[in-house]
């Protein structure tokens, strides 16, 4: 990792997606700086509006509504629900999959709560709402911030990056996985922006309810079943 005056700074670039998956919560421990890239076109059948949860029935896909007919090129924050009862009905497949793990119940005010009251309309701002209470309560206190808040940023793919970074005094970029296919290292490292990768590699089962054992579900999967230990299931602790 390159030192810039002493000093390093780690940013991660993503999309929100909602309820995520517990190794985007390990991509915002290992950060300095995460980004919210929802100023980019939202893309159908994504992580961006639905997650998967177990239930006694198999994985069950948790859809936000959202409008898309006539907004083909519309950005992540620019969508907004299409269904208000979309909350109550989230938390109603939630309560039913996971009212025998251990740790539902403690944890039951929490979510409860953050379903129930919940008004917001915009894609991005639920995202965010949901991250921030998981960062909460994983101890997590990586600053967010949205791609939006830079007004300087220029370029497009990887050169967006690039000045994203810049923009956020980066000396270190943490790119997932799957970026590997479309990144040009190249442009990092004439911007001296070091560039490594993320791995999903590794990772330890925990107790789960609901047959063979599935990784890629949401956290609430792993909060519900193992609490305050689920950090021991998880990297960048």
């Amino acid at each position: 990792m390159r030192q810039v005056m002493g000093k390093s700074k780690t940013v991660v670039i993503l999309q929100s997606s909602y309820i995520p998956w517990k190794g985007y919560f390990d991509l915002i421990r290992m950060a300095d700086q995460f980004i919210l890239y929802d100023d980019v076109q939202f893309t159908k059948r994504d992580w961006r509006n639905r997650n998967r949860i177990k239930t006694s029935s198999g994985l069950q896909w948790l859809t936000i509504p959202v409008l898309t007919r006539g907004r083909f090129t519309q950005k992540i924050s620019e969508c907004t629900v299409s269904d208000s009862g979309w909350a109550a009905s989230h938390w109603k497949a939630i309560s039913m999959a996971y009212a025998r793990a251990e740790h539902f119940r403690p944890l039951k005010a929490i979510f409860e709560n953050a379903y129930m009251t919940l008004k917001e309309t915009s894609l991005s701002q639920i995202n965010y709402h949901f991250i921030k209470i998981i960062c909460s309560f994983l101890k997590i206190e990586t600053p967010l911030r949205w791609s939006m808040d830079y007004s300087s940023i220029t370029g497009v793919k990887t050169e967006r990056l690039v000045s994203l970074c810049r923009a956020a005094g980066a000396t270190r970029y943490l790119s997932g996985p799957s970026a590997k296919d479309y990144i040009e290292p190249a442009l990092f490292k004439a911007a001296g922006i070091d560039l490594d990768y993320m791995t999903y590699e590794g990772y330890p089962e925990y107790r789960q309810l609901f047959g063979p054992f599935e990784h890629h579900v949401s956290i609430l999967d792993l909060l519900f079943n193992e609490g305050p230990e689920a950090i021991r299931f998880m990297k960048g602790f």
